[in-house]
């Protein structure tokens, strides 16, 4: 009698030895007493296509992408999901038995979950979200909080271009702030969201204006490195309601765990924990 495949998955970057998805996903496997492995890959971007390719063959049933491949993968994949188009970018593989690579895209789904449990009386029609930045993450929050049912998203980044190209794929529930003016935006907004690397460990400061800040103002910063950054202890003191932004790590792994080892994991204080070892 032949044994059954163990399932393998990994995340895919350049570089990748800082990912904490491999402690996440480890933990999950060894509490859930289930079959499989994940591992961290560093894949050079001219090596993406044969990587990807000969993955199914090695027993991978799929694979999360991260930095610098999350835009460059979807030329790759032979199907990809209504979101991950919408976003432009995909985070989440499954290969399928005939080999065939699905790309999805599940930073919009962690956020959201992120949000939901780290501030439960935020309601999306509460008033607009600010959102500081325009790259990839900012897509797929701006694209989750228009889903959500948040009326307008106000927008602002170094960039002002890139914020115009947001604002052109999202419709005119988007303004776009100079970034000069980004302080401006905190005094109508009910949630804000910072998901620029500014305020990370090694970057620089987010140097924006925060006196708009009012307590009933909910704040997460997708930064977390450090967990308690300087936007998320200035709102903290004015009274807001603050969510780090390791919980989005975490949610966003759950669906790509449950597609590949078939069962759902949980988010809880053993896998937080787990992630920050």
């Amino acid at each position: 009698m032949s044994l059954p495949k163990i399932p393998l998955a990994a995340v895919i970057g350049s570089p990748i030895a800082q990912s904490k998805s491999p402690q996440i996903h480890g933990h999950w496997l060894k509490t859930l007493g289930l079959q499989g492995a994940y591992i961290p890959m560093d894949v050079a971007q001219q090596d993406l296509e044969q990587v990807l390719r000969t993955m199914p063959k090695m027993g991978f049933v799929g694979a999360n992408i991260t930095v610098p491949h999350k835009e460059a993968v979807m030329n790759y994949v032979d199907t990809v999901t209504d979101r991950a188009a919408l976003i432009g970018a995909v985070n989440t593989l499954v290969f399928s038995d005939d080999g065939r690579i699905i790309g999805d895209n599940t930073d919009g789904y962690g956020f959201l979950e992120n949000l939901k449990t780290g501030a439960p009386n935020w309601n999306p029609a509460d008033g607009p979200a600010a959102v500081f930045g325009a790259g990839g993450a900012a897509r797929a929050v701006i694209s989750s909080l228009l889903d959500a049912g948040v009326p307008e998203i106000l927008l602002s980044n170094r960039t002002r271009v890139r914020a115009e190209n947001l604002q052109s794929v999202f419709g005119a529930r988007v303004t776009v702030y100079d970034w000069t003016h980004a302080g401006n935006m905190l005094d109508h907004a009910a949630l804000v969201v910072n998901t620029t690397s500014l305020g990370m460990v090694g970057k620089a400061d987010l140097r924006v204006p925060l006196d708009g800040l009012r307590p009933q103002t909910v704040v997460t910063d997708l930064v977390y490195n450090p967990l308690k950054t300087d936007l998320l202890e200035t709102a903290e003191n004015v009274g807001c309601v603050t969510v780090d932004g390791l919980g989005m790590l975490l949610h966003q792994a759950v669906p790509g765990f449950e597609r590949w080892f078939g069962t759902r994991p949980v988010v809880d204080d053993a896998t937080r924990a787990a992630a920050l070892r």
